[in-house]
Order: C-alpha cells, then structure tokens, then sequence
C-alpha cells in the first residue's frame, strides 16, 4: 500500500512540469502561427489529443469552463488548422520553454523519467472512465527525455483530472458550484477562477447561492463544505492511486523528492506566470 500523502506529492512536485504549458509565451506563439488566438489555443491543444473534437466533447470532459468559451474555439480552430499540427506545435512548445527555464538541467532527468514514465504506463491499464487521459494515453511518446518527462506529467495529470471531475460529479457540483468551493477554500485566488474560466457574475452569485442553500458556504467554507472539499480531494488521491502504487511507497516517496528541483525550476523561472 502507498500512503496517499506521498503519492500526492509525488504528482504537485512535478506538476510544474506540465502545468508551464498553459502559460508560456512559447505556446501562444506557435498556436497563433497555426491560426489559433486566445484560449482557442489552449482549448484546441488540450483537446487535440481527441482529435478535431468538438465543443461539446471539451465542455463534457474539461468541465468547468463557461461553455460559451469552448464554442467560440471549436470547431472553428480545425478550420483553420489540424490535430496533429496542434501537438506538435505544443510538444515544440513545451521543449522550447522547459529549456529556457533550465528545466532540462534542473536534477536527475533520467531516473525522474524513468519513475514517471512506470507511473503513467501502469495508469495506462485503467482506462476505463478516463476519456482525457485515455486520449493523451494514445498518442506517442517524443523519444526525448525531456519531452518524455513532460508527456509523463501530462498523462498523470489527466488520469488524475478525470477522477476529480468523476468525484465532482457524484457529489452533485455544478461547474461553477465546483470553482466557487475551490476558490473559498483559499488554495487558488478566485479572480484567476473567474478570469481563466469565463462564467459572468450571474452565474457566480447563482452558484454561491446554491452553496449557501446547502450549508457549504458562508462567509468562507462552513464547516460541512470544508469536510465535502476535503472529501472530493481525498476521493481524487484514491482514484489516482493505480499509476502510483506502481512505484511503491518506496519509489513514489523517491520520485517526490527528484520532482522538488524540477518544479521549482519552472516556478523560479516564471514559466507559470499567468
């Protein structure tokens, strides 16, 4: 058995590593080549891996975001370019960037890789109920250690992603019921919720009404809406567990203490500046 706690940190240590794409210049610029500008970028380049999804498949699959932003991107982005132009440019991307940063040089990149990628293929036999991780799961690995390291995080990231909507689901949480919790727990500012996710203030005050209505929120959490945010990332970490419990308690502990360099490298070098 792996405690959850290390496997946890096993993942937020080299989360930065995958997380960068989302904000560096190098992504932008590429996906603007191609045609794409704004978030059509970021939803046709986490989406890709499905090929020309549509808006509905990125709604249903990425979850929280204001739907009117997913259909102001798709379809029209396969208009202008395809899927597999899109990973390339986001694969050239993340190499461009995770070297501008020192990533590359950052600590021991090929028994990091090595722990990761054991990780990710052992997630990789439950696919079941995964559709964003399965997608990811599909495509090839770059042959690059780098690149490798980035599309094991990726891979981890998403196994992890799908569990955590499968677990907001259960509990009955609209989109934006799910981020007015996150942000009253204190863990993300809720102006980078609302900025990054789209949904106007009607829909904010509706959902924050919503959770007051159940108990969950007053001025902050109440104590029932802490217990139930608690609960949902306890039930994520479980649902995690299959790539984890691959390495051990032994080599998840290992890989946390590996990924701490990493990730600090692409804080320190501002790679996740929003």
């Amino acid at each position: 058995m792996v405690d959850t706690r290390v496997a946890r940190r096993a993942w937020r240590r080299l989360e930065p590593v995958h997380g960068m794409i989302y904000f560096v210049p190098e992504a932008r610029e590429l996906y603007a080549a191609l045609g794409l500008h704004g978030r059509s970028g970021y939803f046709a380049s986490r989406g890709a891996a499905f090929g020309a999804a549509s808006a509905e498949l990125v709604i249903a699959t990425f979850y929280n975001f204001n739907p009117d932003l997913v259909r102001r991107a798709l379809p029209t982005a396969w208009e202008v370019t395809s899927p597999a132009e899109v990973l390339a440019a986001r694969l050239e991307a993340a190499g461009t960037a995770l070297r501008r940063g020192g990533v590359d040089k950052a600590g021991e990149l090929t028994e990091t890789l090595t722990l990761a990628r054991r990780a990710a293929e052992a997630a990789a036999e439950h696919l079941h109920g995964r559709p964003l991780f399965a997608a990811h799961a599909a495509l090839p690995w770059p042959g690059e250690p780098l690149l490798d390291l980035f599309h094991a995080q990726t891979l981890l990231r998403e196994f992890r992603g799908d569990g955590h909507v499968a677990s907001l689901v259960s509990e009955g949480l609209s989109p934006v019921e799910a981020l007015v919790l996150h942000a009253a727990s204190g863990e993300v500012p809720e102006v980078f919720l609302k900025a990054s996710r789209g949904w106007p203030e009607e829909a904010w005050a509706e959902a924050s009404d919503s959770l007051r209505a159940r108990g969950l929120l007053a001025d902050g959490l109440t104590e029932e809406g802490a217990r139930l945010r608690g609960h949902i990332e306890s039930r994520t970490d479980a649902s995690a567990m299959p790539a984890y419990a691959a390495l051990g308690e032994e080599g998840c502990s290992r890989l946390a203490e590996l990924a701490r360099p990493f990730g600090r490298a692409v804080v320190e070098a501002g790679l996740l500046a929003f």
